[in-house]
């Protein structure tokens, strides 16, 4: 169970690499993410959404316990979720992608509010995963509004 939980909780093992695990659990996501996305659309996306985050609250709750470590740097389960979030509003180029990407990284950085106060209640699974899914909802309303805009500017 425990090998289980860690192969989710690091998703599929690349919060292993080295440097910037989240920014490789964000760009790990983006190929079962696009291909949702671009198989089965937005609402798919979002539905494998909430199931990754369902699982990686487990995940995180059993590593948490197992390491007695708060939100364990390997762990980029969130991450995955959060970027997964960020997609449902990105088009179908690989330029939306890009920009739901790099604004999901972003904010899943910076943490505005509320995801600071999320990540600092150190409820076992669920702050470790739901900070970055807010950062998520965050980048999914930016890349929807930066597309909104460009398509306005450019006729698109």
């Amino acid at each position: 169970m425990i090998a289980l939980a860690r192969f989710v909780a690091t998703f599929a093992y690349t919060g292993y690499l080295p440097r910037a695990p989240g920014t490789w659990g964000a760009a790990a996501a983006l190929i079962p993410g696009t291909a949702i996305l671009f198989g089965w659309g937005p609402w798919a996306l979002l539905a494998a959404t909430v199931a990754l985050t369902l699982v990686g609250v487990w995940a995180f709750a059993v590593v948490e316990r197992v390491t007695g470590r708060h939100d364990p740097r390997e762990g980029v389960v969130d991450e995955a979720a959060g970027q997964w979030l960020a997609l449902t509003t990105a088009g179908d180029t690989a330029p939306d992608v890009v920009l739901a990407f790099v604004l999901f990284r972003i904010f899943d950085i910076v943490k505005p509010w509320p995801c600071n106060r999320i990540d600092a209640s150190g409820v076992r699974g669920w702050s470790g995963m739901l900070d970055d899914v807010a950062a998520g909802a965050y980048a999914c309303a930016a890349t929807l509004a930066l597309r909104g805009f460009t398509d306005a500017w450019w006729g698109g």
